[in-house]
């Protein structure tokens, strides 16, 4: 899965260098910016003034990568604030440029207001800032992957930029990239290595949202069917003897809440499938309205594994999940091995899922 993830951030990092602008050259001026912040203030290059250093961070919401630098990046901000140094983070993506099968390893895209839930659901200590209405700040500096650093000094002339460090999974780094240019600039030495590579997802820049826009058109094409579910096989799936924990979607298409969420699901197959992951639907319609329920599915682009079920109903409800009451819709997320995480009766709170989902699958590799 490691492998197959490295190829898609490949392909999507050379669509990226066709337009990718060019990283600040060290010795280079910070360029101005005003932005907003998801705490509400609007900050400038001279909101920093009284810091002796400024660190610049490009990172995001969804990239695995920045996820597995958030909490070092809060360290960072509690070892060197103290010592003059001011740190913050810009997002430079454009949320239309993102597309849903590049969110398998979050539960938030790079919208504003996502922005702001992941900033509190992690307590960042640093200001987090947008730039995803234009991203005209950002390709001024030039990230290449997020997170990108850049780090100025008291006249905020650039002396590094690069990587935070040589080990993307936690604990792993050797080489501490970005504290060493920091403690060199305290000391007033010259930074030893001012410019390193950078890992991680690439920037989406505004010039790529036909590009995203095109996965829609991919995902229109795929092939949506519907096959009979027994009571046997109702058991064998509950098992879930694979290595993919399954989310699962009881529905009927005379249910109102039914077909007003199921979109949802159908965003989580896009942005999970790829992962240890796999979303499963069951019609609990009448057998002989499978061509509606069908029909249905077909509107929807549920190119999932759908089924009807055949058979007793109470019987059904019993085998499933012994606490549910029986009301449409009925969601269950199971673990390898048949171990229920997650059982909701009702409308799903579509965010609270996900979470629960990537925070099972995994955010970082």
């Amino acid at each position: 899965m490691k492998s197959f993830f490295l190829l898609i951030m490949g392909l999507f990092s050379l669509v990226a260098r066709a337009s990718d602008p060019t990283p600040l050259e060290i010795g280079a001026t910070a360029p101005p910016f005003s932005l907003p912040a998801t705490d509400g203030k609007t900050y400038s290059l001279e909101s920093f003034a009284q810091y002796k250093i400024l660190a610049i961070i490009f990172t995001c919401n969804h990239c695995p990568t920045a996820q597995a630098y958030e909490d070092r990046i809060k360290q960072l901000v509690q070892d060197y604030t103290s010592k003059g140094v001011g740190i913050i983070a810009i997002s430079p993506n454009d949320p239309q440029a993102v597309r849903l099968d590049e969110l398998g390893y979050t539960d938030l895209s790079d919208t504003f207001e996502e922005m702001k839930i992941r900033a509190k659901d992690k307590q960042y200590n640093f200001p987090y800032l947008y730039d995803g209405e234009t991203s005209s700040v950002s390709m001024k500096y030039g990230p290449q992957a997020t997170p990108h650093v850049f780090i100025f000094d008291t006249k905020r002339t650039l002396r590094y930029t690069g990587r935070i460090d040589d080990g993307e999974k936690p604990g792993t780094a050797k080489t501490h990239d970005t504290r060493n240019a920091l403690d060199a600039l305290l000391a007033g030495k010259p930074v030893t290595t001012e410019k390193t590579k950078t890992f991680g997802c690439s920037i989406k820049w505004p010039c790529k949202r036909d590009y995203a826009n095109k996965a829609f058109e991919e995902w229109a094409k795929e092939k949506v069917s519907i096959d009979d579910l027994e009571m046997a096989s109702l058991k064998q799936l509950l098992k879930n003897e694979g290595v993919n924990y399954k989310l699962i979607n009881v529905w009927a298409t005379w249910c109102g809440p039914c077909v007003t969420e199921f979109p949802e699901f159908v965003n989580m197959n896009r942005m999970y499938r790829n992962r240890e992951f796999e979303l499963v639907t069951i019609s609990l319609d009448d057998v002989n309205r499978k061509p509606n329920a069908l029909n249905f599915l077909t509107k929807k682009q549920a190119s999932t594994k759908n089924y009807i079920f055949k058979g007793d109903k109470y019987a059904f409800m019993e085998a499933l999940d012994k606490k549910w009451e029986g009301s449409l819709p009925y969601t269950l997320f199971i673990a390898p091995g048949g171990k229920i995480i997650y059982g909701k009766q009702g409308l799903i709170d579509p965010h609270e899922l996900k979470k629960i989902i990537v925070e099972n699958i995994g955010r970082i590799y």
